[in-house]
């Protein structure tokens, strides 16, 4: 199909749109190379499209498949955060790869909030081995009333409680730590991984 000079205005509106989209997710010089992609890719399938039984209707259904521009931008900024997280393995990139499919799916909110609880864990162990040289008396197993109460630090502590445990805490907490963190880390990047071989709408 051989485009009028109304359907090359429709094609360039799209392409305007998808840019500005692009620019919310994206460095320029990464928005200028997706919008060539995508362009690339709508002007091979019109290539491809016989004009029937108008070139209007042919074109707004190539368009139509290829979904929105907005949603399109999402997608490819999506996508290409995953493929960075994955690539990299840098926990920065991980998280907010995680964030932003916790922005897309119900599931993905759900698995997001496993692995960053995951994190705090690893991270709250840390802070415990850290914690107990310095106060001592206020970091450890918590025992209030006779009953187990938190394994962590209290400041003040309350009423009847009392801390037990020596300094046998900081190596069990860092070990429990880092094994909280790298088993944190290990399960987001296959999950992104799998996440990035699915196989993703085609441009």
């Amino acid at each position: 199909m051989t485009l009028t000079e109304t359907g090359e205005s429709r094609i360039n509106g799209y392409l305007f749109v998808l840019e500005r989209s692009l620019g919310s997710f994206l460095p320029a010089d990464v928005v200028r190379d997706a919008v060539r992609e995508i362009e690339s890719h709508v002007r091979e399938r019109v290539a491809s499209t016989d004009a029937m039984p108008n070139e209007r209707e042919a074109l707004e259904r190539i368009l139509a498949e290829l979904g929105p521009p907005l949603r399109v931008a999402q997608a490819y900024s999506a996508e290409r955060t995953i493929d960075e997280a994955v690539a990299t393995g840098r926990v920065v990139p991980m998280l907010r790869a995680v964030w932003t499919l916790a922005l897309r799916t119900f599931v993905g909110s759900a698995i997001a909030t496993g692995l960053f609880s995951a994190y705090a864990a690893g991270i709250g162990f840390l802070a415990i081995a850290a914690l107990k040289p310095i106060f001592p008396n206020n970091v450890g197993l918590i025992v209030r009333n006779g009953g187990p109460w938190q394994l962590g630090a209290q400041f003040p502590l309350p009423p009847g409680a009392t801390v037990h445990g020596g300094y046998w805490i900081i190596p069990v907490s860092i070990a429990c730590g880092v094994g909280v963190l790298v088993f944190a880390h290990t399960t987001t990047r296959h999950y992104l991984t799998a996440w990035g071989k699915r196989r993703r709408p085609e441009l």
